[in-house]
This record gives structure tokens, sequence and C-alpha cells, in this order.
């Protein structure tokens, strides 16, 4: 009895130590796209010796970076949830035309930083109104009329790239004023502008799906929505929340897109849709939704954009960039699959040789 009473404490005392060791493990997909990066780096070093390892080639990545991350983020919650949102670009279009013309129509031309700033505020706020507009309606039409997000988010694309040709005539609005040229070309203690944009709303957004209430409840409703709704959450805030996150996202992708072509147009970053969608998938995300990190988005995106910087100094075609980029989505998915359904057989035997040996 004695020598039970004393291994008893020894034993609680390994296993608490047991999560302080395994807490601080890297995720398999975050280390498998970490040596991926350093295998890219590693091969277009080779490739190009002397031109890709440079100062050149990291504020190229670190300016092109952040538009596409900052769509990426307001893609990757719908999907975490099950969802999609293909409206995210005409969205931060639309929102940056607003910002543009606010600034053209209202703005001196000689008005101090001061004034800038005061207006860029403005101009936020009634980028912001927009969004919400476009995402309670988004998220309205997917949760009340039960319309699946990809044909809600279809029709939402349509008319709001409808109505920003038609409000612009399709042409661009340029000649931005000064504080929004910093924001797109400048840099702060090395860093450029539009990475700490980019960092800074990664960083908030990994915190509010992993500690607020919220954040909890759209990884329950990519899991199982009718389990959460059954569980007395009101699944259809939750929706509607979900698409205004995304919208409002769009409009700080916006306006770094904005920024950094020094102008506004319906049709800017079209091509990125497809990206989006590769770097959440590439990242870990469960494409039907429930499971995702943003940890591994950013990494997948570091990873993608090295590798179209690369292909870019070895003047590869971007058509044929962009093919390829469907070609890995297809690959990712295809091994995705096959993982999973090697992972439910070898579960399943597991199951069926347990119940064997309780029978024997």
């Amino acid at each position: 009895m004695f020598a039970k009473s004393k291994s008893l404490p020894m034993k609680q005392k390994t296993d608490n130590k047991l999560p302080s060791l395994t807490r601080f493990k890297m995720h398999p997909t975050n280390l498998g796209l970490s040596l991926l990066l350093i295998l890219v780096i590693i091969g277009f070093s080779i490739a190009m010796p002397g031109r890709f390892f440079s100062d050149a080639t990291f504020m190229s990545v670190a300016f092109q970076l952040p538009e596409l991350g900052l769509l990426t983020l307001a893609m990757f919650i719908p999907i975490l949830s099950g969802g999609l949102n293909l409206c995210i670009i005409a969205t931060a279009n639309l929102t940056s035309l607003l910002m543009a013309w606010v600034f053209m129509t209202y703005l001196p031309a000689d008005a101090s930083m001061t004034m800038q700033a005061v207006w860029l505020t403005i101009a936020l706020v009634g980028a912001m109104v927009l969004a919400l507009v476009i995402g309670v309606l988004t998220g309205a039409l997917v949760a009340y009329i039960g319309a699946h997000p990809i044909l809600v988010t279809l029709a939402t694309m349509t008319m709001v790239n409808g109505i920003g040709i038609y409000l612009s005539r399709g042409a661009a609005l340029s000649g931005m004023p000064d504080i929004v040229r910093f924001i797109g070309a400048e840099t702060v203690w090395g860093i450029p502008v539009p990475l700490i944009v980019f960092l800074a709303t990664a960083v908030i957004i990994s915190v509010f799906l992993e500690r607020t209430r919220l954040g909890k409840y759209i990884y329950m409703s990519g899991s199982n929505i009718n389990a959460t709704h059954f569980s007395g959450v009101n699944t259809h805030r939750v929706l509607i929340a979900i698409y205004v996150l995304s919208s409002m996202l769009c409009v700080i992708a916006g306006l770094i897109m904005m920024a950094r072509f020094n102008s506004a147009r319906m049709g800017y970053g079209d091509s990125y849709l497809l990206l989006t969608v590769l770097a959440i998938i590439l990242g870990g995300t469960d494409p039907f939704g429930g499971f995702g990190k943003v940890s591994g988005v950013v990494l997948s995106l570091i990873v993608l954009q090295v590798i179209a910087t690369g292909l870019n100094l070895l003047n590869v075609s971007p058509h044929f960039s962009l093919a390829m980029w469907g070609a890995v989505l297809i690959v990712v998915l295809a091994v995705k699959f096959f993982r999973t359904r090697y992972l439910q057989r070898r579960a399943s035997r597991r199951s069926a040789a347990k119940a064997r040996a309780s029978l024997l």
C-alpha cells in the first residue's frame, strides 16, 4: 500500500510534464511547408547564383505578398466555415474605387499629411460601410435562403463587378495622395509597410479565431453546422458575421492594392482568386471546413510568393505559371483525398483487429 501511494504522485508528475514537452512541437503541415520553403530557396539559388538570394528578392516578395495575403485571409474565414466567397476581389476593387473617389473629390491637392490622414480615415469608414452591406447581403442569402455559397457569392461578385464597372465606366481612378503612396511603397525600419499591415492583420485574425467565442463558432460551423445549431448557437448570425468579416478584410486588401498601383479599377487582381484557394488548401485547411490555422496559410503564401518571384526571375511566362498553379491545386486536393482514404481504411482495420482480439 505504501509503495503504491508513493508511485501515484510520481506518475502524476510525469504526466504533467508531458504537455510541456509537446506543447511547442511544430504542426506537421507547417513543418512540411518550412522544409519546402528551404528547398525552393536552395533550388532557385542554385539556378540563379547571386541573383535570387538577395535583398532585392526579399523586398520583391515582401511588397507583393501582402495584397494576395489579405485576400487569402478574406477567403480563409468562409472556407473555414465550410463555405466560399468568390466576391472577395470584386469587393476589394469596389471599396478601393470608393476610397479613390473620396480622395479625388474632396481632398485638396495641397492638403497636409494630417488632413490626408483624416480623409483616409473617412474613406476607410465609408469603404467599411459598403463592405458591411455586401457582407450582410451575402451572409443573409446563405443563412436564410439556404442557397449554396458558391451560387450566392457568384451572384454578388457579378453584381458588384457590374456596379463598379458602370460607375467607373471601366476606367481607373489614378493619382493617390502621398499618404496612400506611403502605405504602398515605403518601409519602416527596413520592413515594407504593406507587409507590416498584412502580418498585423494575420496575428489579429489568428487570435480572434482561436480565443474568441465567435471564432470557435466559426470552427464549429465548419465541422457540423447542424450540430452547432442544436447546441444553441444562432448559426444564421454566425454565417452573416463570417461574410461581414471576409468583406472587411477585402477593404484592407483594396487599400493595399490601391496604394501599390497608385490607382483603383475593377479588374485588378482577378488572377488572385485561384491562388487564394491554393494557399488555403496548401496551408492545411480542410476544404470542407472545420480545421485550419492562420500560421499554415501564411507559410503557404510565403512559399507560393517565393516560387512566383523565382519563376519571374527565370522569365517564365505568367500564363504558364497560372496553369501550373491550377495543376498544383489539383495535385494537393488529390493528395488530401487519398491520404484521408488511407487513414480511414487504416482506422477501420485497427478497429476490426481490436474487435477480433476482444473475441479471442
